[in-house]
């Protein structure tokens, strides 16, 4: 009996999986912020603390808002780890992007969409856990899924995508939502691939029309 309880605890621990999909995140959102930088003339330093900042800025104010202190890169320097050499080789491949033709924005944008996705899921499952509303815990996901681009944008001087056209936060309280509602109906795991799946493919979806549009 205890051995079918401890597997029975480890089949439903998910923290291994949340940290993984939150160094993905990291990792997506330091690559975006990186190829900004480039776009927006910084050097090498600039860059690298721009996609530091980007990495961790909605998983810092997710976590400072439910109380869970330090937050979560103060006690894991893997996500430190990962932003800053992410942010680095970024750099200087948005360099080698032939400029004035929209490639390093449309390589932004298809990042953003995946980054969206992955901290969305991961922010309202982090509030999950900390015993959060299942309302909160959405708002929070969407907290986390675009104050990094959020901050990335305001740091490079330009209107932050949210406020525009492109259903940002509006995707991203939908798959916040509907991962909220299924997550009891089905695993864990097999409910943030799926809604994943769908959030992303919309987000490209609103980005390939913005492109035909334009």
């Amino acid at each position: 009996m205890d051995f079918l309880s401890t597997l029975h605890a480890q089949l439903t621990d998910f923290r291994p999986l949340i940290a993984s999909l939150t160094i993905c995140a990291t990792a997506v959102m330091a690559a975006s912020a990186a190829i900004q930088a480039v776009r927006h003339d910084f050097d090498l330093f600039g860059a690298i603390a721009l996609a530091v900042v980007t990495a961790v800025g909605g998983g810092t104010l997710r976590d400072l808002l439910i109380g869970r202190t330090p937050v979560f890169w103060m006690t894991d320097m893997t996500y430190l780890a990962t932003a800053a050499p992410v942010g680095f080789a970024f750099f200087f491949i948005a360099r080698q992007l032939r400029s004035g033709g929209g490639n390093r924005l449309r390589l932004l944008l298809y990042l953003d969409a995946i980054g969206l996705s992955l901290f969305t899921l991961v922010g309202a499952s982090v509030a999950l856990a900390a015993d959060t509303h299942p309302i909160i815990a959405i708002i929070l996901g969407c907290v986390t899924g675009v104050a990094g681009g959020v901050i990335r944008d305001v740091l490079c001087g330009i209107q932050p995508s949210i406020l525009k056209e492109d259903f940002t936060a509006t995707i991203s309280l939908a798959g916040g939502a509907v991962y909220v509602l299924v997550r009891d109906l089905i695993d864990d795991r097999t409910s943030m691939a799926g809604v994943f799946t769908v959030m992303t493919i919309v987000r490209c979806a609103v980005v390939r029309m913005r492109e035909r549009g334009t």
